[in-house]
């Protein structure tokens, strides 16, 4: 079993630095780390250039141009280039507890995707976090961050259930078991199946949509809320759009209602609208031009 981890980002090095960081130290070193890049400018592809050489990590820049929020596109891209048999999805806001990787690939089963959640910081606290606190991973301690920003909260268990309670409290929890893009996976095989992302989805819900396709085929989730842990770094939502939310639930509810699993407009589209994907390098960031 080898793990492909993808991650989405666009125009946040800063962030992106911390969470590559993040990858460097897990238990579980992943085959690969690909960054889903949708139209950042070159600052992105320089970090991803200097973070390759100096974490050892193979990541991979899978990019395409800026022209609105493309993020199942780019998920799409980087899922064809994939090169794992599983498939980790987060995003270049979150930064991973060392044992992340271990845990997704100890609860993976056939017939299964897995979906976690995030433990959401303020501001100040996100940009106090340093190379180091993350190496050593005390900005996952609770009392770290308290000290460094974060307002006392009741909901901290994300954070501190041990790794006897955390499947307990999976199994307890009453959150809806709903695929979160910025923690989730599953095996590459059932994404292809379901033909991966809805590329007419933009920002809301797209990848609770991928959930239920693939709830549709069959494949159950499973939590790993409590045991598969990531810290969120804080930014502006300026895309977020109440419209396009609602278009998205409608979308949504009726592939739920109609049991569909394969959309129209996914990876075999991308391919046969002219996307090929080149044979990875990872000595060089991968930026594909293809005209789509």
């Amino acid at each position: 079993m080898k793990l492909s981890v993808i991650m989405t980002t666009y125009n946040s090095p800063v962030w992106l630095e911390k969470v590559l960081w993040g990858y460097s130290c897990q238990s579980e070193p992943p085959l690969e780390v690909i960054v889903a890049d949708d139209g950042s400018s070159a600052e992105t592809g320089e970090l991803v250039a200097r973070m390759r050489a100096e974490t050892g990590l193979d990541i991979r820049h899978i990019w395409q141009k800026d022209d609105g929020f493309r993020k199942c596109r780019i998920l799409n891209k980087a899922i064809l280039q994939a090169r794992g048999d599983y498939i980790v999805f987060t995003d270049g806001d979150c930064i991973p507890r060392a044992d992340f990787l271990a845990v997704h690939k100890r609860r993976a089963a056939p017939g299964y995707f897995l979906s976690g959640s995030y433990f959401k910081l303020p501001m100040s606290t996100s940009e106090s976090i340093t190379r180091e606190d993350i190496l050593s991973g005390r900005c996952f301690d609770y009392g770290w961050l308290k000290a460094n920003g974060l307002k006392t909260r009741r909901k901290t268990l994300k954070l501190r259930a041990s790794e006897r309670w955390a499947p307990l409290l999976n199994r307890l929890t009453p959150t809806a078991c709903n695929l979160k893009g910025s923690n989730a996976s599953a095996w590459k095989a059932d994404i292809l199946r379901v033909n991966g992302f809805d590329e007419r989805m933009a920002w809301g819900g797209l990848d609770r949509e991928f959930g239920v396709r693939l709830e549709n085929a069959g494949v159950k989730p499973r939590h790993v809320r409590f045991d598969a842990i990531c810290i969120h770094l804080d930014h502006p939502r300026g895309y977020a759009d109440p419209e396009i939310v609602a278009r998205n639930k409608a979308l949504r509810v009726r592939v739920a209602k109609e049991g569909i699993v394969e959309t129209p407009h996914g990876i075999r589209q991308l391919v046969e609208s002219g996307y090929a994907p080149s044979e990875p390098d990872s000595n060089r960031p991968i930026t594909p031009d293809a005209p789509v």
